[in-house]
């Protein structure tokens, strides 16, 4: 059950924002700028005291040495490990609106896994709120980023730049190369015979391409952004790599090789299934150029030696 409900949160922090975020601004009366649900928020100075409602959120805080203005997480902020030190305000189950207000911060910082409902709760108790988009590229990642230093008063400048070179060094590499393997990411096989696979419009498509692979739920022609796929369907669209994304949960190589049928996938024949740490692609933050550089030395190992 608790499976389950990971997953379905999962699909709602993978699938990316219909706009790109909003550029924040700063005036003599301090900080001004519109957030994710087109509400302007304001700040008379950096905030000081933050409540982070998402992993991501925390991991961007911490990547521009902002944790120290941390003061309270959601139940998954376990990344980096100096997060899980700070008291939780719910989660999964829901958030406690009395433990948020309890920690008094001047800014809670939310994402799209985070209900708009939360966040007009929060604010009528008082609690400032800004609700950050998911980006839809890697770009606007960038734009992210500088949103949250804005808010915290810290210079973005040192992140991004490392972030955008090491994409770039990425982008070198891969665009010479013809070959592009057809890629199959598993993303719960709670029903092995027709796992949940992520499809277009998600984060993980969007780096399964930037790494020079072509998502097999492209092929095969299927145009949802978390389907299942049955065997049949692969065997039409066959994948030259497997990356099981839910290994997290147990799923292994060898267990793949058990699925009735599996075994004559090109993939499995050829020893090409790899267990895959899904946190690096599908949490919106810096550590998504980290699931871009893993999945480029997977599908192209030669261009990394």
């Amino acid at each position: 059950m608790l499976r389950k409900m990971l997953f379905i949160v999962l699909l709602a922090a993978l699938t990316l924002a219909a706009c790109a975020p909003a550029v924040p601004s700063k005036g003599a009366a301090g900080i001004a700028l519109t957030d994710g649900l087109g509400r302007e928020v304001k700040l008379e100075s950096p905030a000081q005291r933050v409540v982070s409602l998402a992993p991501s959120n925390t991991e961007i805080l911490f990547a521009l040495g902002a944790g120290d203005r941390v003061v309270g997480r959601d139940e998954a902020s376990d990344y980096p490990e100096a997060a899980l030190a700070l008291p939780t305000v719910g989660g999964w189950s829901g958030f406690s609106a009395e433990a948020i207000v309890a920690l008094k911060p001047d800014l809670v910082l939310a994402a799209e896994i985070n209900s708009p409902e939360l966040a007009a709760q929060l604010e009528k108790l008082g609690v400032t709120v800004y609700y950050l988009s998911n980006p839809k590229t890697l770009e606007d990642l960038y734009k992210n980023i500088e949103i949250v230093a804005t808010l915290t008063g810290r210079d973005p400048s040192k992140l991004t730049d490392s972030l955008k070179a090491r994409v770039a060094a990425v982008d070198e590499k891969i665009a010479p190369l013809s070959e592009k393997p057809a890629v199959f990411y598993e993303v719960d096989a709670t029903d092995p015979s027709k796992p949940f696979t992520s499809g277009p419009g998600t984060f993980i498509d969007l780096l399964i391409t930037r790494a020079g692979g072509v998502n097999v739920v492209s092929l095969a022609g299927i145009a949802e952004p978390y389907p299942q796929i049955s065997l049949e369907q692969l065997v039409v669209a066959p994948p030259d790599i497997i990356i099981l994304g839910d290994s997290n949960y147990g799923v292994t190589p060898e267990a793949v090789k058990t699925r009735p049928g599996w075994e004559t996938l090109t993939a499995v024949v050829n020893g090409k299934v790899f267990p895959f740490d899904d946190n690096l692609v599908s949490r919106p933050g810096p550590r998504l150029v980290d699931g871009l550089e893993a999945l480029a030395r997977l599908l192209h190992p030669e261009a990394f030696k």
